[in-house]
C-alpha cells in the first residue's frame, strides 16, 4: 500500500490519576473493503530513528479493532466494544499477555478516510493498569 494519507494519532493513558498525551502525525496507507478498514502506517523508535515498526489497525464495522505491530515490539490488540480479551504484547524486558477491555469505538470511516476514537482499560494479572483512549484522524493528501 502507498503512503497517500496522513494520518494524525492522538493517544491518552491515564495512570494513577495522570494523563500522558502523545501525538503523531505521520504518512501512511488506508483501504475501505467489504465493510472493514485498514489504516496503515510505520512508527519509528523515539531513542533510534532506524529502527521501525509498521503498524496496522483493522476496524470492523463500528465494534471491533485490531492494531497489529510488527517489528521489535510485536503487539496484536484486540479492542472490541464491551468485551475483554487476552492479548499478547511484546516489549524490551519480554512477553506479555495483557487483558484489554474496549468501552468505547466510534469510527466515521468511508473510501476517502476519516475519524476513530477508542478507549479501552488494560490490566494485567487482572490487576488494573491503565486507561487509555486514541482518536486517528485519516485524510488523502491530495484533501489537505
Amino acid at each position: 500500500m502507498e503512503d497517500k494519507y496522513l494520518i494524525n494519532i492522538t493517544g491518552i493513558q491515564e495512570l494513577d490519576g495522570e494523563k500522558d498525551k502523545i501525538e503523531l502525525t505521520t504518512n501512511g496507507s488506508y483501504i475501505n473493503k467489504n465493510g472493514h478498514s485498514y489504516i496503515g502506517y510505520k512508527e519509528y523508535d523515539e531513542d533510534n530513528p532506524n529502527i521501525s515498526s509498521n503498524n496496522v489497525i483493522k476496524v470492523e464495522d463500528n465494534n471491533k479493532v485490531t492494531i497489529i505491530r510488527n517489528g521489535g515490539k510485536q503487539t496484536r490488540l484486540i479492542l472490541e466494544k464491551g468485551k475483554r480479551h487476552q492479548c499478547h504484547y511484546r516489549t524490551v524486558m519480554g512477553d506479555l499477555m495483557i487483558g484489554v477491555f474496549a468501552d468505547v469505538i466510534n469510527a466515521d470511516l468511508n473510501e476517502n478516510g476519516g475519524k476513530l476514537h477508542v478507549k479501552y482499560s488494560l490490566d494485567f494479572n487482572n490487576d488494573f493498569i491503565s486507561n487509555n483512549e486514541f482518536y486517528i484522524d485519516i485524510k488523502a493528501k491530495n484533501e489537505v
